[in-house]
């Protein structure tokens, strides 16, 4: 039994930090544990603890917030059928996510193998118009997933499992189905993808330059002539007259 449809949640969800300790892992492994003979009370207690990790996983994971609703319902159902095989060997929350993982991909390449009607916009115009600006942090959330679904899918798995969600990095590579050391290394490629981007967006652009002054024409030869005669000509006119004095004579 899956519990009743929460609340759509808002792209504010998606910045709030996620911490997991073992004793909570340990509770919510308990939890399957005790669901697995198909108790209603029991399996939506389950499902309601865990409900929150999957949908903020497959929205990551998806870069599309919009559908982690349905990915999220079609995730708990594939694990309840697979849920009597659960014998707690990894915590619960790193099997779901697991599950969670191959639910996205199966979507991905089922809207990649499927014709498109007409184009979309891309999911975060979606959302904008979808969501209402009033809800606290929507525009941090909005960013967060637009900075992560640029960089590259596994990076962007990697980087969420263990430093939004909290995963040693051992549970993350289980969760992945890959070595520990190839879990380390993309989420390293994941920050510095992120700090990229951080960096071009906060570089102001470059001021325009102002265009040079037209080049001016330069004087030919007899130009510079013609005006040098002219100087002459009125330094000639404007130079004051020279008196000369008479020698006055002297009778004896």
């Amino acid at each position: 039994m899956i519990p009743a449809p929460t609340p759509r949640r808002q792209s504010s969800d998606l910045r709030k930090p996620v911490r997991h300790t073992p004793q909570s892992d340990a509770v919510v492994t308990r939890l399957a544990l005790d669901a697995r003979d198909g108790d209603p009370e029991r399996t939506d207690r389950f499902v309601r603890a865990l409900h929150r990790d999957v949908w903020r996983y497959v929205a990551y994971l998806s870069a599309d917030p919009q559908a982690a609703d349905d990915l999220t319902q079609d995730v708990f159902l594939r694990a309840l059928v697979a849920l009597r095989r659960f014998e707690g060997r990894s915590s619960a929350r790193t099997w779901l996510l697991s599950i969670a993982r191959r639910t996205v991909v199966d979507s991905l390449r089922h809207a990649a193998a499927r014709p498109r009607l007409s184009d979309r916009r891309d999911w975060q115009d979606a959302a904008e118009a979808a969501q209402p600006y009033g809800v606290p942090g929507f525009e941090d959330g909005v960013a967060l997933a637009e900075l992560l679904a640029a960089i590259p899918a596994e990076r962007r798995e990697a980087f969420v499992l263990t430093q939004l969600f909290g995963l040693p990095y051992a549970e993350a590579a289980e969760a992945i189905g890959c070595p520990i050391g190839t879990v380390r290394s993309r989420v390293a490629r994941a920050r510095s993808s992120l700090i990229a981007l951080l960096t071009d967006a906060q570089t102001p652009a470059p001021a325009p330059q102002a265009a040079p002054p037209p080049p001016q024409d330069r004087p030919n030869r007899q130009e510079r002539q013609d005006r040098s005669d002219r100087a002459r000509d009125r330094a000639r006119h404007t130079r004051p007259a020279v008196r000369t004095s008479t020698p006055v004579a002297v009778s004896g």
